[in-house]
């Protein structure tokens, strides 16, 4: 059996955007490398079932996903984010820049896995809502509604009461219109 080198090349290119998700859904560098050397052999053994055409990314990041729940119907191991080494970081940062990643960090963690993943693979990953949706197997409203939620928790987390009075003043800025409908300024 010989496979299209387009296959081959296609795995090679996404292996560092598989590698992100599988480490935000693990958070255990290890265990991310082997659950991408997993989803690859899985997605080697079933070329045949994909589509030439069709979305790639979205292929492999379902078939990784779904090897990962696999996983942990079998083993219920998770690790601590605070295990990624620093030098996965870019940069040097700032004593108050590190802070802050860690803060965002311990948030993510918090975060329901659903939108956990959902947040990372549009922010990080920059895949599309309707890619996200095809990806995870739900409708494009629900992709777009756990990035939202997930954004939306991350800001009352980090910013705290700030970001509740901002949203109070939102509320506050809906005027009355004539017809006796509400108005959003905002």
């Amino acid at each position: 059996m010989t496979v299209a080198p387009d296959f081959h090349e296609q795995i090679i290119a996404i292996l560092p955007k598989l590698r992100v998700q599988a480490l935000a859904l693990t958070r255990n560098r290890a265990s991310a490398e082997d659950l991408v050397q997993d989803a690859v052999c899985n997605a080697l053994s079933a070329q045949e079932s994909f589509i030439p055409g069709t979305n790639f990314a979205a292929w492999m990041h379902r078939i990784l996903r779904n090897r990962f729940i696999s996983n942990l119907r079998k083993r219920r191991d998770t690790t601590d984010i605070e295990d990624v080494p620093t030098s996965a970081f870019a940069t040097d940062a700032a004593h108050e820049d590190r802070l802050a990643l860690k803060e965002l960090g311990h948030a993510i963690t918090r975060l329901p896995a659903d939108q956990r993943e959902a947040l990372v693979m549009v922010v990080v990953h920059g895949l599309s809502y309707e890619a996200l949706a095809e990806a995870t197997g739900c409708a494009v409203g629900t992709a777009k509604s756990r990035v939202f939620r997930a954004r939306r928790q991350l800001e009352t987390w980090l910013l705290g009461e700030a970001a509740e009075r901002r949203e109070g003043s939102r509320t506050a800025e809906q005027t009355t219109r004539p017809e006796g409908g509400t108005r959003t300024t905002a």
